[in-house]
């Protein structure tokens, strides 16, 4: 049985990309225990390996909300949930972006009082085979391990975000990406300390705190427009998503067809689309019509399930703001 987002049947491509990214989620969660706990383990007193170890105890969340969302939105609609349960997505899209902006606020603040404080943040020896080495090398070592793999599963995470069309994967594989700065970073603070900058771990916990907020903050943004019934955007939020004209421009192909506007809402993973199409001449259209039409829209992307269309005299503006001064624009253009 092939893979289903609520009553939406995967294509082969999004099956494979789905079962591969639920694996690469579950190989990153054991990854990331085999760095948080060296992290905590060698931290001492730096702050900025604090902040290095909240940033990957942050990293659990993305790929946990991902994995049950999933799971959720697998479910198929219900009388209590017409519209499936696709919304799941956007639910954990919010939460990983609120916990995000949460803990990098509280890093912000922890890191400037201690900055203001002045405190010197002790980094001693430890005795290793009965040699004695400087703890900072131990952290460095920790912190490049905690640096390279995730870009390395960011990249590999980021196609899969835009063929399942999965903003939690997104953000996932966008921090993934960012990680190795926060590792730098870290390394920076910690040899500060090693040559008598005590400044410099407040400052690269500062670095790094604020990274967790601008992440926090760009998430939280683009899911709470998904959520409130923004327009469809592309798969990172960054421009309307292009499937918005070709369906009103399949619509409009057709022979009974003379306007088609279409209001679009991302509902996880796919979408719903309400199209209103105005017929050429007096003639109202036949049922046979109006399922042509629908099946001309759905023929456009796997997308596109949840749709309706409505013969209307002229677009309502109310439904479709700013549309007359669109068709007036495009007509002029012509």
């Amino acid at each position: 049985m092939s893979a289903r987002f609520g009553n939406t049947e995967l294509p082969a491509e999004q099956e494979r990309a789905l079962r591969r990214a639920v694996r690469l989620e579950w190989v990153w969660i054991a990854y990331l225990v085999t760095a948080v706990i060296p992290v905590y383990l060698v931290m001492g007193s730096s702050q900025a390996m604090k902040a290095a170890w909240a940033e990957d105890m942050l990293s659990f969340i993305p790929p946990i909300a991902l994995l049950v969302a999933v799971r959720v939105t697998r479910r198929p609609p219900s009388p209590k949930h017409p519209y499936g349960y696709h919304r799941a997505i956007g639910v954990g899209h919010l939460v990983a972006a609120t916990a995000l902006l949460s803990m990098g606020a509280l890093l912000v603040w922890d890191s400037a009082t201690l900055l203001v404080k002045a405190e010197h943040p002790p980094v001693g020896l430890m005795e290793i085979a009965g040699r004695e080495v400087w703890s900072g090398w131990l952290m460095i070592i920790v912190l490049v391990w905690t640096g390279v793999p995730p870009v390395i599963f960011g990249r590999l995470k980021l196609p899969l975000a835009r063929t399942l069309h999965d903003r939690v994967l997104f953000a996932d594989a966008d921090m993934n990406k960012a990680d190795w700065m926060t590792a730098g970073g870290a390394v920076v603070g910690v040899l500060g300390i090693g040559v008598g900058l005590w400044w410099a771990d407040a400052v690269a916990a500062l670095f790094i705190s604020a990274s967790i907020v601008r992440d926090g903050v760009t998430n939280l943004r683009v899911a709470t427009a998904a959520l409130m019934d923004a327009r469809a955007s592309t798969y990172d939020g960054a421009k309307p998503h292009p499937l918005l004209a070709e369906i009103d421009r399949r619509l409009e192909a057709l022979p009974w067809v003379a306007q088609a506007r279409s209001r679009v809402r991302d509902l996880g993973h796919v979408f719903h689309v309400e199209s209103f199409v105005v017929p050429a001449g007096d003639a109202a259209p036949s049922l046979a019509d109006l399922a042509e039409a629908r099946e001309e829209a759905l023929a456009v992307d796997w997308k596109i399930q949840d749709m309706v269309v409505v013969p209307v005299r002229e677009l309502p503006e109310e439904f479709l703001p700013g549309v007359h001064e669109e068709v007036a624009g495009h007509d002029a253009g012509r």
